[in-house]
């Protein structure tokens, strides 16, 4: 704070003027850090700033002045979309992640399925008839067959090549006949 023999706070060293001692800066723009001022001011205008904190309770100023100053970094960085810009931009993040995840776990299933020992021993399906074996082995190539197209699905949708939204199996189906190489696995 202003005061005979310290230092002016940033925001008054920036706007060359005389720190008072009722300064409504100082407490929350050091002058040890005078970029944090800067960008706030730039972004937002030392006047605008000083309205905003004098309507706001005391105990809520330095979590609006972080937030300002977040603001107005994030604004710096990326002057059309700002904050939005990144949260998007995280958010986006998470959902490659998500994608990722289930990827993984649509991978693990299909690894597990195939593995799987049958519910029935190799002596039980030798006295099967003809037709519970056929029942039994469209049932289990169709398990699989499932698996694969949801893992392709789910590749699909991780890999851009799909939007989650408007996936349709036809669209999975063009993509296998476009590269059969993205049908192996991704950790191999």
């Amino acid at each position: 704070m202003g005061g005979p023999g310290s230092s002016p706070c940033a925001s008054c060293k920036l706007l060359r003027r005389r720190c008072a001692k009722e300064c409504i800066f100082a407490p929350y723009f050091p002058p040890d850090d005078p970029h944090k001022f800067a960008i706030v001011h730039k972004v937002f205008g030392a006047s605008n700033v000083s309205k905003m904190l004098q309507e706001l309770p005391v105990h809520q100023r330095a979590d609006a002045v972080n937030s300002l100053v977040f603001e107005a970094n994030a604004r710096v960085r990326d002057p059309v979309y700002g904050c939005v810009g990144a949260i998007s931009y995280l958010q986006n993040q998470v959902t490659q992640l998500q994608m990722q995840l289930a990827v993984a776990q649509t991978e693990i299933l299909c690894i597990q399925m195939q593995h799987e020992p049958t519910l029935q021993s190799h002596h039980e399906v030798f006295e099967l008839d003809q037709d519970d074996k056929a029942h039994l082995l469209h049932s289990n190539n169709n398990s699989i067959n499932n698996c694969n197209n949801n893992y392709n699905l789910a590749y699909a949708m991780s890999s851009g090549q799909l939007n989650s939204n408007f996936a349709s199996p036809s669209s999975i189906i063009q993509m296998q006949m476009q590269d059969p190489l993205k049908q192996e696995s991704l950790w191999t």
